[in-house]
């Protein structure tokens, strides 16, 4: 669906497909009520004979795996009153103990502001049981051809974070948190699991096709390599990025949601017609809560769940204040302007064939102005 406004932006990305700042990238912008633009560049892969990249194109979403599901579940649950904001860890995570940890918060875990360090590489104590991708682990050093069951994978990863010394001070300042989504991850899903209580939502949201957690075989063909993985000892299609996730099975509360831009497309829709007062998979009330920076920590630029906008975030400085979004480690985003009514969803693989190429951190803020300056003068 091609706009003639947004020339501009497209140039921006087809000279960071021609400098190799990324191989392939899906941008799709829209309003309310239906996509404005949606155009795919360069190749899945860095290889000349590369497949071209399409708009149906699935990419492994990474971090805003927290947003799109872990943090929509929480909204969920909240509205429904099977959780408080304000409920202690410690009432549902028992082996969450320790020193600063007694008064620390649901509302904690989803503000980044919990203690909890940034991330640990808990996957290192387990390895694949197999050299292809079976999401079968099995601890370090054990012998024989069980492999933990999901249940003792999830009990094992909780202990593991309930012992990890805090950081800092509770609320004191906000550290952006791989370890808090995993644990919000575990509390949320239940006995269900992630992957049927992010299906059960998607539903809820219209049915968003596309987007799931450990993608089907049939999606292999139209999906964005990442890295070679040395643990894993193999290049990464279809199978989460995110070792931890990993070791998970695949299905973690930050990380592991495979799909298009179109399917993160239609959940921003979605959020946009619920703050605009319609009916949706959760209420307008619980929406704008989750969406406002808090005021809990001073500084801070984090809501719930989500970042918000500041001159110098990813997003540009061509959004309104109002403006939240989130990024993901493999060069994934989605930035929703609720004032102008209006969201980004950028979907790139810039982590093939590496991890260090970080260019995508100049490419974002300006692909996002240029949509920006395009719809303002269109």
């Amino acid at each position: 669906m091609p706009f003639g406004g947004f020339d501009a932006a497209a140039s921006i990305l087809m000279r960071a497909v021609a400098q190799h700042h990324l191989p392939a990238a899906v941008i799709e912008v829209g309003d309310a009520t239906r996509p404005l633009w949606r155009q795919a560049f360069g190749r899945l892969h860095s290889e000349a004979h590369a497949t071209a990249t399409l708009p149906d194109t699935i990419f492994d979403l990474a971090s805003l795996t927290k947003v799109l599901a872990t943090t929509t579940l929480a909204m969920q649950q909240v509205e429904r009153g099977v959780i408080s904001l304000d409920d202690l860890v410690g009432a549902h995570i028992p082996a969450w103990q320790g020193a600063g940890r007694a008064q620390v918060t649901l509302r904690d875990l989803l503000g980044h502001c919990s203690g909890l360090a940034a991330y640990a590489p808990l996957y290192r104590d387990y390895e694949s049981m197999s050299s292809s991708s079976t999401g079968l682990f099995r601890p370090v050093g054990t012998t024989g051809n069980e492999p933990l069951s999901p249940g003792q994978l999830r009990d094992r990863f909780t202990a593991a974070i309930c012992h990890v010394p805090l950081d800092y001070t509770p609320r004191s300042t906000s550290i952006y948190s791989d370890l808090g989504f995993m644990l919000l991850g575990f509390i949320l899903e239940g006995d269900a699991g992630l992957p049927a209580r992010v299906n059960a939502m998607r539903s809820q949201m219209g049915g968003i096709e596309d987007l799931q957690f450990t993608p089907p075989t049939k999606w292999m063909p139209r999906t964005a390599p990442t890295e070679f993985d040395a643990w894993r000892g193999r290049l990464l299609v279809g199978e989460v990025h995110d070792e931890n996730a990993a070791a998970l099975q695949g299905a973690a509360g930050h990380a592991g949601l495979f799909g298009t831009a179109a399917a993160c497309g239609e959940y921003a829709r979605h959020v946009l017609q619920v703050l605009d007062g319609r009916v949706g998979a959760f209420g307008r009330a619980t929406a704008a809560t989750f969406v406002s920076r808090s005021s809990d920590v001073p500084g801070s630029s984090r809501a719930l769940g989500w970042d918000t906008m500041l001159p110098t975030s990813s997003c540009g400085s061509r959004m309104s204040q109002r403006a939240f979004g989130h990024t993901g480690f493999t060069g994934t985003s989605l930035w929703v302007d609720p004032e102008r009514g209006v969201y980004v969803v950028l979907l790139t693989n810039r982590v093939h064939p590496t991890r260090a190429n970080n260019a995508i951190r100049h490419v974002r803020p300006a692909v996002h102005d240029a949509v920006m300056d395009a719809l303002a003068g269109s």
